[in-house]
């Protein structure tokens, strides 16, 4: 019986894209929030801003991803029909370049040959693009994915604190919206962790610092302007 085996690489984009916009959602609207609660503006203001910047940072990631991946994407298009137009202008000269990659791989020089044989004559862009270019299927970029996977990722990790502030009362929404956050972000973290293969120790330590880092200042900018004015 055949076995199959899950590999972190398949969904790697998403993971990115998804990680990235919901630690910057949680993190961005929570320190927002705080910010303007502790300058001591009303309950009704700070929905207001936690809303207004909930609706503006999910379409500035949505942009951000696209634009970037859309760049990558562009990339990888150029290197593909570079790599085409010289498998027709010289086969014999790209086979020889497969065989020493297998070469400097381990194999030795009469296996790297036919191997390289076999993947020429079955697909040689695609064993091209893999071996030279390391450019594959799953690895490829994909604009469109991104951006949804950002925007929606921002605003469910946004959404928490925004909603927090009609139902928290007014004394005890920092702190909350504070805890709430940070434990929001931890668990992320881990579960990007479990995901991703890596250690579930130093991806909570390192999102739940610069998380708490982000709140503090926003919380002391907010509280001296706030006193100022």
């Amino acid at each position: 019986m055949r076995r199959t085996e899950f590999h972190s690489t398949d969904r790697i984009g998403g993971l990115r894209a998804a990680v990235l916009g919901a630690n910057d959602g949680i993190v961005s609207i929570s320190s927002l929030v705080i910010g303007v609660a502790a300058s001591g503006t009303g309950r009704d203001a700070v929905w207001l801003a936690g809303l207004a910047g909930l609706i503006a940072g999910a379409m500035s990631m949505a942009a951000g991803e696209y634009v970037s991946v859309s760049s990558q994407s562009d990339s990888e298009k150029a290197d593909r029909e570079r790599e085409r137009l010289e498998l027709q202008a010289n086969p014999a000269g790209e086979r020889e370049e497969l065989t020493a990659i297998y070469v400097k791989r381990g194999l030795t020089p009469e296996l790297a040959e036919q191997v390289s044989g076999q993947l020429m004559a079955r697909d040689p862009l695609e064993a091209h693009l893999r071996d030279e270019l390391g450019i594959t299927g799953t690895m490829a970029a994909r604009p469109v994915q991104a951006a949804i996977f950002s925007a929606a990722a921002f605003s469910l990790g946004g959404l928490i604190p925004v909603l927090m502030v009609l139902v928290i009362p007014g004394n005890i929404l920092v702190p909350s919206i504070a805890a709430v956050s940070l434990v929001l972000l931890g668990v992320m973290g881990a579960g990007a962790a479990r995901i991703g293969g890596s250690s579930v120790m130093k991806s909570c330590s390192r999102i739940v610092f610069w998380g708490a880092l982000a709140m503090v200042i926003t919380a002391g900018a907010g509280h001296l302007f706030g006193a100022t004015v």
